[in-house]
């Protein structure tokens, strides 16, 4: 059993995650939104731009025609999530759908003013409505390096200039550009959680009066719920598309410039998404942010109706913690593990043909103290079967610092289960930490790189 040690690749665990990761492992399923190449604006820190409509047509096409091929089989281009037309006529006045904008009636939140909408079944005036308040509060995001230039999107979070984007979005820029209301302003990248695809982008306003998004609950999404996808799809900025919640709990994972990007609980929506959304607004019909849409199902590089959004709670959760100078840090069990296959369980007399094997458990960590042994073959978490090591790290990712999972495995040829409370990657994250602005800068290295004790 030693030999199966020596097994490769080793995995260790990362991020929440969902309950159904193994059906959404494969390489297809995992097309981020990539940003879409495009000439970036001038980037004077304030300074209104002319015909940004034109610039980013001629960009986003032309970069499209270049880069197709680079999308579709190496997935190299910055993501972006965009939305495209609701099929409303713009001279037509939603006709019993309305967005009460007058100060004195409308409720205030933390974020500002709030609008309530008040829409009936016409699918076309709720469109209307809700873009008319969600719309000011998406931007897009030009990015360039020494090698290329793209463009995303993003979602203000608040009047200190502040903006939620994808890790992905900003990922290796050298000079980033902001567009508010047709103005441009410089941007810096505040912080990011690499590992879960996240960053937060500050912008000084100057004064500018800017309408921060209002947040929803993803955790009370429903299948078949009516959202709207907002961004810039190739360069095309403040474009929006409609569609429903298709499925909730989607989880996968992709290679990342310094390990794996994990995506848990994803919510899929039909809603057109492509190169140029990502790190762009899904939100509910009231307008309220439920998602960060970040990722596409193709095998073209553009939407063929499977988009996949960070959930809105976590997203804004991470992003607080980012602005606060706080950690981001993601739920630990303990264990290196190695996945299990109807080949090496024969080659090894293993007593499943599917699961995590437990390669190493890490010294006074959460699995220990539960009992779990090397050796073990992880096949349950809950009542979500496990049949491999990054469907144990999806499933790990799903769940909460502090809470208690239930863990069944095979030892020998004996079934046990055990209750694990689930620690924290802070001891992992801090030899591979760096902090700039008073923010983490995740290095997922000691997760599961070099370093396999992150499960």
């Amino acid at each position: 059993m030693d030999e199966f040690n020596n097994m490769q690749p080793s995995h260790a665990q990362q991020q929440p995650t969902a309950q159904q990761a193994q059906a959404y492992q494969q390489q297809a399923w995992s097309q981020p939104a990539y940003q879409q190449p495009v000439q970036a604006p001038p980037t004077p820190k304030k300074e209104r731009r002319g015909h940004p409509f034109l610039s980013a047509v001629f960009g986003g096409l032309v970069g499209a025609a270049a880069m197709f091929g680079g999308l579709t089989y190496t997935g190299h281009i910055d993501p972006v999530a965009v939305v495209q037309g609701t099929g409303q006529a713009q001279d037509e006045e939603p006709a019993a759908a309305t967005a009460n904008t007058d100060p004195e009636s409308s409720d205030m939140s933390s974020a500002g003013q709030t609008i309530t909408i008040d829409a009936t079944d016409a699918t076309a005036d709720i469109a209307q409505a809700v873009a008319k308040k969600a719309l000011p509060s998406v931007v897009s995001i030009y990015v360039s390096s020494s090698m290329s230039s793209g463009v995303g999107s993003g979602v203000i979070l608040d009047t200190d200039g502040n903006i939620l984007t994808n890790y992905h979005v900003v990922e290796g820029a050298q000079s980033i550009t902001v567009t508010i209301d047709e103005t441009n302003y410089e941007g810096e990248v505040v912080g990011y959680d690499e590992s879960s695809d996240l960053a937060v982008v500050h912008v000084e306003l100057d004064g500018a009066q800017v309408t921060p998004i209002e947040v929803g609950d993803s955790d009370a999404l429903v299948v078949g719920e009516w959202v709207m996808a907002i961004g810039s799809p190739y360069g095309l900025d403040q474009s929006v598309s409609t569609g429903i919640v298709s499925s909730l709990y989607r989880s996968t994972m992709l290679q990342s410039t310094s390990g794996r990007t994990i995506y848990a609980n994803l919510i899929q929506t039909d809603a057109t998404i492509n190169p140029g959304n990502s790190g762009g607004a899904l939100v509910n019909s009231q307008g309220q942010l439920v998602g960060i849409n970040s990722i596409i199902q193709s095998t073209t590089g553009s939407s063929v109706g499977l988009g996949f959004a960070i959930p809105g709670n976590y997203a804004v959760e991470v992003a607080n913690e980012i602005i606060a100078g706080e950690m981001v840090l993601h739920p630990y069990i303990g264990l290196s593990l190695q996945t299990v296959t109807a080949q090496n369980a024969q080659y090894y007399n293993l007593p499943v043909n599917q699961g995590a094997y437990v390669a190493e458990v890490a010294s006074d960590g959460p699995a220990e103290a539960a009992g779990i042994q090397k050796g073990d073959i992880v096949t349950k978490i809950g009542r979500d079967n496990i049949t491999s090591a990054d469907a144990l790290i999806l499933a790990i990712r799903s769940h909460k610092i502090g809470e208690t999972v239930s863990v069944t495995v095979m030892r020998g040829n004996e079934e046990l289960t055990f209750d694990v409370t689930l620690g924290s990657d802070e001891p992992l994250q801090q030899p591979n930490q760096s902090y700039g602005l008073g923010s983490k800068e995740d290095n997922k290295g000691g997760e599961y790189g070099n370093n396999n004790n992150g499960g």
